[in-house]
């Protein structure tokens, strides 16, 4: 389970994004300031740091370098209007920037990107028969390529990335809006987890890997 340090002095932000993180299946310790950030990158260096540019007591790019220094990837949370901000920040390293407002998801997603990218995740899932290269974007069931449509494997990633949990139709339908970026209903919804259970299931008609929980939604095993 990778671990986040969440470098924020809003309360609110803290509670909410560290409550979201954990549904998210990561570990998640929150800091206020800069001392305290560079004692806990110092104490145990965690898998990211989620690193706010501007604080009550300090300021992010201290923690920036010290987190570079260590090897520690780093998204920056910053306003919108901060130019000056985004630049300094990724001409100092930092693996990434978000803008606030921004949306859970849609941070989620970019953790991940950089965890993968740094290789602090695992990029070759294993599960049953099945082989998964996040890097190369390939499934593989016996050894045998599968071909999914662009769609069919963005549904899958959002199945691999909740491993274990029970995701509700609504919940598919928003997480591949947000990655397609193309109308998706309720209809075509059914249709693609029957074409990735034709393609992935030894058996479509019993289905092993993403199981349907009646009245709840599907759930890939855990």
């Amino acid at each position: 389970m990778d671990k986040i340090l969440l470098v924020e002095d809003d309360a609110s932000i803290i509670h909410a994004l560290s409550s979201f993180l954990t549904t998210e299946h990561f570990l998640v310790e929150s800091v206020t300031g800069q001392s305290d950030a560079i004692t806990a990158l110092e104490h145990k260096a965690p898998d990211l740091a989620l690193v706010d540019i501007s604080l009550a007591e300090g300021n992010g790019f201290a923690v920036c370098s010290r987190a570079k220094e260590l090897g520690v990837p780093v998204i920056f949370l910053t306003a919108s209007s901060d130019e000056y901000s985004v630049v300094t920040g990724l001409d100092m390293g930092a693996d990434d920037y978000i803008s606030k407002p921004f949306r859970p998801r849609e941070l989620v997603s970019r953790i991940r990107s950089v965890l993968r990218r740094v290789g602090k995740r695992q990029n070759i899932i294993t599960i049953g028969e099945l082989t998964i290269d996040m890097d190369k974007g390939s499934v593989l069931r016996h050894g045998q390529n599968v071909y999914l449509s662009a769609l069919e494997y963005k549904l899958f990633l959002v199945f691999l990335n909740n491993r274990g949990q029970v995701l509700s139709r609504d919940r598919l339908l928003e997480e591949i809006w947000d990655c397609a970026g193309d109308f998706v209903g309720d209809n075509t919804l059914t249709v693609y987890i029957k074409r990735l259970r034709d393609k992935i299931e030894p058996d479509p008609q019993n289905p092993i890997y993403i199981r349907t929980i009646r009245g709840m939604g599907y759930q890939l095993e855990g």
